[in-house]
């Protein structure tokens, strides 16, 4: 109890999450060193009414530093999560994540991407769990006529918290700059054809086994609406993948401080 209190010293954060959590679930994250992935685990599982073994499980599985948001300086975080809190928006950068573990399709060695939409379809249970809370399945394959030509995304999804269609293509190998166009050309069908009043305008995602950073900050993907993520079908060792993911993460966070200095 004074190790919680001491961890968590702002009642008011503590009053909030109180409501929709047992203590259990503040145990699960008293270990974890950082205060800014206490505050987002704990907020997250409020949000998502998480159990204790699924909270523990996103611990396990990296989810903060997975998230988009991790990347971002800490002062928007700790905003960002007080607005989930307080008026139960969630952002894009809460949703999405990279890499995205899609081992359950078991799939190894040389695959074409027709055969991991097939696998990821076929075990749609565990892709909508490993996407996150709020994914609705819409479509596979979804046809578009554009200039009397075919066109063909991989999957369609709806989120209902973001309030807007999701739009999934899969790439095997790096991504490459052409990719931007093609979903651009997917979700401008989407808004013109496919969006109900109210909702926001559609996201992408584009699911590759390897990113290009580079060429994904040049092309200023999220002015479009576009988010590039990796997919791993093979996992290794967690001790491997904390270390890839870490090391990531502070690739983008000095990049992030390079721009801020540039700016100044």
């Amino acid at each position: 109890m004074m190790q919680f209190a001491n961890l968590f010293p702002e009642e008011q954060i503590v009053a909030q999450l109180a409501r929709k959590l047992y203590w259990s679930h503040f145990i699960e994250v008293l270990p974890l060193k950082d205060s800014l992935q206490r505050e987002f685990y704990i907020t997250m599982a409020a949000s998502g009414r998480w159990g204790r073994d699924r909270l523990r499980k996103e611990i396990d599985g990296l989810l903060f530093e997975r998230t988009a948001i991790s990347g971002k300086p800490d002062e928007f975080i700790k905003k960002e999560l007080t607005t989930l809190r307080d008026d139960n928006v969630m952002s894009p950068d809460l949703v999405f994540k990279s890499p995205y573990f899609l081992e359950f399709a078991g799939l190894k060695g040389f695959y074409s991407e027709k055969t991991l939409e097939d696998c990821l379809v076929a075990h749609l249970e565990q892709f909508l769990i490993e996407l996150g809370n709020g994914f609705c399945f819409v479509a596979r394959q979804k046809r578009m006529i554009i200039d009397g030509e075919d066109f063909k995304l991989d999957l369609l999804f709806y989120h209902r918290r973001l309030h807007r269609l999701i739009a999934i293509d899969l790439k095997k190998g790096r991504f490459k700059a052409e990719y931007k166009g093609q979903m651009e050309l997917y979700l401008r069908w989407l808004e013109q054809n496919e969006m109900e009043p109210g909702e926001e305008t559609p996201l992408g995602l584009l699911l590759c086994t390897e990113g290009s950073k580079e060429q994904i900050e040049l092309l200023q993907l999220d002015k479009a609406g576009i988010k590039v993520a990796q997919y791993m079908t093979e996992l290794p060792p967690r001790e491997v993948l904390q270390h890839q993911i870490q090391k990531s993460l502070a690739v983008a966070k000095a990049r992030l401080a390079n721009y801020v200095e540039d700016d100044v």
